[in-house]
């Protein structure tokens, strides 16, 4: 007989902003409540309509992908100085802070750290927004980066290592990545340089370390596309969705992206 229900975990993470480790650890440290008594079990199944289930207090809603109108998706252009998660608990301002009280709930595509801005992609949908954001994914991302070289220059050398595949001195291995200069950058002679780089991953603070490695500074950093979606001229706060039918598009290439055990799960990229 199959079993009923669905993890708890599980169910966490589809009807938040938690990722679905980030649910295990909320059950395991006693965030979350079934029936009013505090589980720290994340594999337990339940019913979320049978169940009442509360996370830090508060009930939890439908799952994301059910929200009325279906899977949507938005571009948005994250301002430099926002981080991306829905509280900070040094007080910092968000991005969910600042979105539009009209906007249902989303969560991120992946995230950009504080210091960094551009395309941020938003959705209703957690496995599409999972999926979009797995390395096996292969899904490219550009940045343009401003890097201070001083009185040295990128050489022939690191674009090589880089296109090869960088291993950091803490032994992080990085796949590789193209680096361009960008066209018309007058910036050379002020000793920095703007580059173009578009990698298929989005490790913590990937570009940085880079340019670290090599003993450059970066001094702006800003995503101008992801997969099929770019910038564009979305100014910072600036928010537009996308076309319903290249969302539906994008969730039919979703579910045939392996997981990062290099597993293909049907239904990744279930109806909304």
């Amino acid at each position: 007989m199959p079993r009923l229900g669905k993890p708890l975990a599980r169910v966490i993470a589809a009807s938040s902003a938690l990722s679905r480790r980030l649910a295990e650890h909320a059950v395991v440290s006693g965030r979350v409540a079934v029936d009013g008594a505090v589980c720290r079990t994340p594999a337990l199944r339940v019913e979320r309509e049978a169940h009442q289930i509360t996370l830090d207090g508060i009930e939890i809603g439908p799952a994301i992908e059910e929200i009325e109108g279906g899977v949507r998706l938005w571009r948005y252009h994250k301002p430099r100085g926002l981080v991306t998660t829905h509280s900070d608990p040094h007080g910092r301002p968000t991005v969910f802070g600042q979105l539009p009280r009209h906007l249902p709930r989303v969560i991120s595509v992946g995230r950009l750290d504080a210091e960094s801005e551009g395309l941020l992609l938003l959705t209703t949908l957690g496995s599409l927004a999972r999926s979009l954001e797995l390395p096996s994914s292969s899904i490219e991302r550009a940045y343009n980066c401003l890097i201070q070289t001083g009185e040295r220059h990128v050489s022939t050398d690191m674009l090589a290592e880089l296109s090869a595949g960088l291993t950091l001195a803490d032994g992080t291995k990085l796949r590789p990545m193209q680096v361009e200069p960008v066209h018309g950058d007058d910036s050379a002679a002020r000793g920095r340089r703007w580059l173009r780089m578009t990698l298929t991953e989005g490790k913590n603070r990937e570009i940085r370390r880079v340019w670290s490695h090599f003993g450059f500074s970066t001094l702006a950093l800003i995503r101008v596309a992801f997969g099929p979606f770019e910038l564009g001229d979305l100014t910072p706060g600036g928010l537009q969705e996308v076309a319903k039918k290249d969302v539906e598009a994008l969730r039919r290439k979703a579910s045939t992206w392996p997981d990062e055990q290099g597993k293909v799960h049907s239904g990744v990229a279930r109806k909304g």
